[in-house]
């Protein structure tokens, strides 16, 4: 029996040394760790330097499009409504763009309604008219239609699908994977 009663004892014991500390309740409420700062959403496109859409319109088969070329004539760019926005080159579109950093094997960049800003190969020319009537977007001025918009800037040419916010901003000198807004104090 006392057998009994030390195993019995030995084992309360290890009950005890294993069981949780003691909880004291201080009526403080816990400290609840910092939340990082929200992000400042980025500010709407400019509609300050908006040119007449219907003025750059024109038809693709059954699709509306928006043509334009850059005032140089370098390169010539459409908005296909609600499919893409891009540009090629003006002449010899076939060998590629001319932007410093372009793939080898492309020959125009897009952006569609939901995907990322990329460089393509196109078969046919889409983004120029077969009577070559497309009017210059003159510099910082913005065609907005079906979805996007895009820019001329002495800097180059910039382009957004409004229903995604991605975009690209090209030149000869190189590309970035973003849209660049006219600022509002252009001329």
């Amino acid at each position: 029996m006392i057998r009994h009663a030390t195993a019995a004892l030995f084992a309360a014991a290890l009950l005890t040394g294993c069981s949780s500390p003691t909880v004291v309740n201080t009526s403080e409420a816990p400290a609840q760790p910092a939340a990082a700062p929200p992000v400042a959403p980025s500010p709407p496109p400019s509609n300050a330097h908006l040119v007449n859409a219907f003025d750059y319109v024109g038809h693709v088969g059954e699709i509306t499009a928006y043509f334009f070329t850059t005032p140089s004539g370098k390169w010539r760019c459409a908005i296909l409504t609600r499919i893409k926005a891009g540009c090629q080159a003006s002449s010899s579109w076939q060998s590629g763009l001319g932007v410093k950093g372009e793939p080898d094997s492309t020959n125009a960049i897009v952006v569609d309604e939901q995907g990322d800003p990329q460089f393509v190969t196109l078969d046919t020319p889409e983004f120029s008219q077969e009577s070559d009537s497309a009017k210059p977007l003159q510099f910082n001025r913005i065609l907005a239609a079906a979805g996007f918009r895009c820019n001329v800037q002495e800097s180059g040419v910039s382009c957004l699908s409004e229903a995604s916010g991605k975009g690209f901003t090209f030149s000869a000198d190189g590309f970035l994977p973003q849209y660049t807004d006219v600022p509002e104090g252009a001329p």
